[in-house]
């Protein structure tokens, strides 16, 4: 059977995972009666409601006579440790690109890896059907975004198709017959190249692990693309790593290939075939599984380094413990290290006291899907304020800069531009229209001018700016950055917050609690009006005498309070505030710096 190895790459929300279902369907890869639930490939939980890919996934179909491997990538940045090593494994990619909205960050930040690496691209235009679509000015976009990444003759030479996802076609040209995806199957199967390593079947077998996951039945298995010759079960192999080092010894228990949304046992794995292997106890992404005959490593992409960092502690408030059943600082240790293990994008360092730890990602959205995943399984925490990582070049202090893609009114484009570039230290790159009444900016600005932004960035356009961010380059450090302005409104007592106090409360702020809500002593409740914090009381209630009259008891009406997300409360708070997370619960609260952390603060700004 023939082989093609392919790569679907798009940004966030361009129909990736939704023609990957139809790819399924259309190639026979489920019975006619199988319930299949919509977006098949996000299986994670907070994919499903976010309408994102955060784990790269790989299924596989056939169309006549040829076996297709599909991968599925994450097409935000944040999950950029996944797409580095997901793209060694294929030999083509189709680049899926809104033929409204054009090629985004995100499709620049995987396109850019996918051709330094030599991979042949297929453009396919999605969402033709849209009323706002423009697939020959996304077509011209996508053009110019490959000749700016240095693409080559051959790669510039790309075929496209025309198509929509949701409706399961994709043609030639846009006044196709629009029945299925037959000219997208036989593309793929005439431009990208078989496997080269299908010649190397007689040689001793080699393989670089590209993703990691853990098995409850079979344990560790490491995911990958066969370099050199074959493996079956029982076999024994070592783990080298990048730099050649032997890791360890072990034997092959189980071989597991890719067929349709399942993973089936297999007793051979062929060169050129993306196959998943267990046994092994150490070895880990990037490493390098091959014959015991063998001494060299493959060569392995580098991953990206961590850019921000956030301390987990323990949930040390009054009202701890009441929500989650995982409080111990013994269990969140166990279980960020048991992250580290299968998500190499992220670091974690126990502090000095030992009671919290620091843990590097590549940004504020990684940081938040973790946290999320840990408080679905009961676990409470406490989550300090994202803080950027520097770092020295020839004795001069360096930061991470990120490229900033603004779609906005024209009416809001003066606040944008004034935010990014004044107080936030950014630097303007370009402005121009983008279709009708909207502006595109692009400017590049340091990490921590976007730490918080994108809640002020809403406010400033009236909710109807769309901002993209992805990681451009380091740069000497830009001086400090002023924080938030507004202060905020602290408890001063323990117990319920009562109506009357809230609704006195008012003329000075904005809340974030309501009624008959647990509070207690520095616990925020609120954002002050003025840029002091200030000291209050939500359980004051009315004095009540035995004189009654029709007209002087006024009605107590409070406003909605205001309910930030987890990613809303990490960006808002300030350095010594904290947001304390529990399964039903998130809050704010006022905490107290140590004296290395003050230190630590200090010379950061």
């Amino acid at each position: 059977m023939e082989l093609r190895n392919i790569a679907i790459i798009a940004h966030v929300d361009h129909g990736k995972t939704t023609l990957v279902d139809e790819l399924l369907k259309q190639s026979g890869a489920f019975r006619e009666n199988q319930a299949v639930s919509e977006r098949a490939m996000d299986s994670n939980d907070i994919e499903r409601e976010r309408g994102i890919t955060i784990l790269a996934k790989a299924t596989s179909v056939e169309w006549n006579g040829t076996r297709i491997n599909i991968v599925d990538t994450p097409g935000h940045a944040d999950f950029g440790g996944e797409v580095e090593r997901i793209l060694n494994m294929v030999d083509g990619v189709v680049l899926l690109v809104d033929a409204a909205e054009g090629p985004m960050p995100q499709t620049k930040f995987v396109t850019s890896k996918a051709l330094a690496l030599g991979l042949r691209p297929i453009v396919v235009l999605n969402k033709v059907d849209k009323p706002d679509a423009e697939p020959d000015r996304a077509l011209n976009e996508v053009f110019d975004l490959f000749a700016n990444l240095g693409a080559n003759d051959e790669q510039l030479d790309f075929p496209h198709l025309y198509a929509s996802g949701r409706a399961g076609w994709a043609d030639d040209s846009l006044d196709g017959p629009r029945k299925d995806l037959t000219a997208l199957f036989e593309l793929v199967v005439r431009h990208v190249p078989a496997p080269k390593q299908l010649a190397r079947q007689s040689e001793p077998f080699q393989m670089l692990a590209t993703t990691l996951s853990a098995d409850p039945f079979i344990g560790r298995i490491l995911t990958g693309r066969v370099e050199a010759g074959t493996l079956k079960v029982g076999t024994s192999l070592k783990a080298l790593t990048r730099t050649g080092e032997r890791i360890e010894q072990f034997r092959v228990t189980k071989i597991l290939a890719f067929r349709g949304l399942s993973q089936q046992p297999i007793d051979e794995a062929v060169a050129g075939d993306i196959v998943t292997i267990a046994g092994m106890t150490k070895a880990t992404v990037a490493d390098t599984l091959c014959d015991l005959s063998i001494d060299t490593a493959l060569p392995a992409q580098p991953i990206d380094p961590p850019t921000i960092s956030v301390t987990f502690g323990i949930n040390d408030s009054p009202l701890a413990g009441r929500d989650g059943s995982k409080v111990q600082s013994r269990v969140i240790r166990e279980r960020l290290l048991k992250e580290a293990e299968t998500n190499v994008a992220i670091r974690v360092e126990d502090t000095p006291g030992g009671e919290a730890f620091i843990v590097s990602g590549r940004g504020e959205l990684q940081m938040g899907v973790l946290i999320e995943n840990m408080r679905r399984e009961g676990f409470e925490l406490s989550i300090s304020r994202p803080r950027v990582i520097f770092r020295e070049e020839g004795g001069q202090r360096m930061e991470p800069i990120e490229e900033v893609i603004v779609d906005v009114d024209d009416e809001y484009s003066g606040a944008v531009i004034d935010k990014l570039t004044g107080e936030r230290k950014g630097d303007l790159v370009e402005m121009k229209p983008a279709g009708v009444g909207k502006t595109r900016i692009v400017a590049h600005v340091p990490s921590r001018g976007l730490i918080g932004y994108h809640g002020q960035f809403l406010t400033d356009t009236r909710g109807s700016g769309v901002l993209n961010r992805i990681f451009h380059d380091w740069a000497p450090h830009k001086g400090p950055i002023q924080g938030r302005r507004q202060g905020v409104l602290i408890s001063m007592e323990n117990g319920t917050s009562v109506a009357y106090a809230l609704w006195n409360l008012e003329e000075r702020g904005r809340m974030f609690i309501g009624a008959q809500e647990a509070v207690y002593g520095g616990m925020i409740i609120g954002e002050h009006s003025r840029d002091n914090d200030l000291e209050v009381n939500p359980l004051k209630g009315k004095k009540l005498t035995n004189v009654r009259a029709s007209g002087t008891d006024e009605a107590v009406r409070l406003t909605p309070p205001v309910r930030m997300s987890l990613e809303e409360a990490i960006a808002y708070i300030d350095d010594d505030e904290l947001v304390e997370v529990t399964p039903k619960i998130v809050r704010l609260r006022k905490r107290e710096l140590d004296p290395h952390e003050r230190k630590r603060q200090s010379r950061a700004e």
